[in-house]
């Protein structure tokens, strides 16, 4: 371990320029070619031959010269729709932003990607790197476990890692069981008939119908949830009309439901499906419920998380790897992996405002800003953590 981190540590520079670039150009959502073809290319450099399984999504392998399972490692690479504003230099200028540490996340495991490399002839058995786009959209994963991930070779079980703003740097963060909510995302269309505002009696107002769905759906979290349950419904989308004296012909809503329980979003939707429709023909309009996409609760295989956790409190030190139990109510698309396959998911400290003034800010934040000392710990976390599963799984 003392070597691999020596290792990590002759890194830093050139994780740190990496890590720039991928910041200064990040690309939203599923079509990623500009990120794409700078990972493939870094991967290549190393020695690697990437295939790309599916739009922008890359997989590479190493390993394999002695007989073993396989490891995955997965990072995210798609950044937001949020402008910067940070006081970096090297600071996007496009419009979209790494808010949430994907850029982070790409480079470590490039930086683990080339620590690999270097001590292949210790990996008994394999292990698949996974770079992964779309997270944000909760598309990425299914697409990436539709097209094979887990197969040629077949995967035993899968680690990755989150950048954490707020946390302490190199302090790192795991849950047991259930730790991250499920997510299903929804669009609410609800169709009137526009007319003069100073006539509404002649048309449908679909902005009345929308408001009374609004409030109305959060009585399925107040009355038709147990308090001992956690679950939010929100709606951060509102739109209809153009005028101030006009009633529309139509609105939409789009929002979240957050359950730690798959069950639980599951009812939520279903009831709200049955609000909108009856709360819209009880006014005269119509109403539908869509499900735009969705990733279920985030589950750590219990086991597996306390074994790699061992690996990496040799990295860190023992004060600084912190189990829980209970979840956040964020969500994130590697839960699909985790119902495939044994996984664990680790949050790494990326600095305080007592650290330094920029950091703290929360993830997504236009001036959310990321401690770079953390790139060499999550490079020696990832390649250290698959050798030593390997080496104990034979």
């Amino acid at each position: 371990m003392k070597k691999m981190l020596e290792s990590a540590k002759l890194l830093k520079d050139e994780l740190i320029e990496i890590r720039r670039h991928i910041h200064s150009n990040p690309e939203v959502g599923a079509h990623l070619p500009k990120t794409t073809a700078f990972v493939k290319q870094k991967l290549e450099a190393f020695g690697y031959q990437p295939e790309e399984i599916c739009e922008s999504g890359i997989v590479a392998t190493i390993g394999g010269k002695k007989p073993g399972k396989t490891f995955l490692l997965r990072a995210d690479m798609d950044s937001l729709p949020i402008a910067e504003e940070t006081t970096c230099d090297f600071k996007a200028t496009n419009g979209s932003m790494h808010a949430c540490g994907h850029d982070m996340h790409a480079t470590m495991l490039l930086g683990a990607a080339k620590l690999l490399r270097e001590f292949e002839d210790e990996i008994e058995g394999t292990v698949k790197l996974v770079f992964q786009p779309d997270e944000e959209g909760f598309t990425g994963a299914k697409k990436m476990l539709k097209a094979g991930v887990l197969e040629n070779p077949k995967v035993d079980a899968a680690m990755a890692l989150h950048v954490h703003s707020g946390t302490p740097t190199n302090v790192v963060l795991y849950g047991l069981d259930t730790s991250i909510a499920g997510c299903i995302r929804f669009r609410i269309t609800v169709n009137g008939m526009g007319c003069h505002g100073a006539m509404p009696e002649l048309g449908v107002d679909p902005i009345n119908i929308a408001a009374h769905i609004y409030l109305s759906l959060q009585e399925i979290i107040s009355r038709e949830i147990s308090a001992t349950q956690s679950a939010v419904v929100t709606i951060g989308k509102f739109v209809g009309g153009e005028a101030a004296n006009i009633i529309p012909n139509q609105v939409v809503m789009e929002g979240t439901i957050r359950s730690l329980s798959r069950e639980i979003g599951d009812f939520i939707f279903k009831r709200m499906e049955e609000i909108t429709v009856s709360t819209a023909k009880l006014f005269r309009g119509e109403a539908k419920l869509e499900e735009m996409s969705s990733v279920p609760p985030l589950k750590n295989d219990t086991e597996l998380a306390n074994e790699v956790a061992s690996y990496v409190k040799e990295i860190v030190g023992e004060q600084s790897v912190i189990s829980f139990e209970g979840g956040g109510m964020g969500s994130e698309d590697f839960a699909s992996y985790a119902y495939e396959v044994p996984s664990v998911y680790f949050m790494l400290g990326a600095g305080t405002k007592q650290e330094d003034p920029l950091y703290g800010m929360p993830m997504h934040h236009p001036q959310v800003v990321f401690n770079e000392e953390i790139l060499v710990t999550g490079a020696a976390m990832h390649a250290y953590s698959a050798m030593m599963w390997l080496k104990h799984h034979q």
